[in-house]
């Protein structure tokens, strides 16, 4: 009789209460996609999980795209945008107010092109 057993690790993971739909920048790839999540292994017997491998689990920042994974502890930008913390849950940027009358941020002095033909396709 031949019996196959199978041992692993799964981890389970889910949003943190409080940063809940919260969006802040990797530091690892610059892309605006890393969420707060809180990470819980368990060790898996024949795909069942058994015994959790830490009993708080782990909060981190993912990011989406890269899959760069970075201890919430270690960013205290994010942590200042919890929801309830006082924060508009917006990363702060400086820039300079919106000009009225002027050309449109990113045209320089010279604003937008003239006279030119709209594109075809096909």
């Amino acid at each position: 009789m031949c019996l196959i057993f199978t041992c692993g690790e799964h981890t389970f993971r889910k949003e943190v209460e409080g940063y809940e739909g919260l969006t802040c920048r990797c530091h690892n790839c610059g892309n605006y996609a890393g969420n707060v999540i809180k990470s819980n292994p368990w060790f898996t017997f024949c795909f069942i999980p058994v015994v959790p491998l830490s009993f708080h689990g782990y909060q981190d920042i993912k990011c989406r795209v890269c899959n760069f994974e970075q201890p919430l502890e270690g960013r205290p930008d994010v942590q200042a945008m919890r929801r309830g913390a006082g924060g508009n849950n917006m990363p702060m940027q400086n820039q300079p107010p919106p000009q009225h009358g002027g050309p449109p941020p990113g045209w320089g002095q010279q604003g937008p092109p003239q006279g030119q033909a709209p594109m075809r396709y096909g």
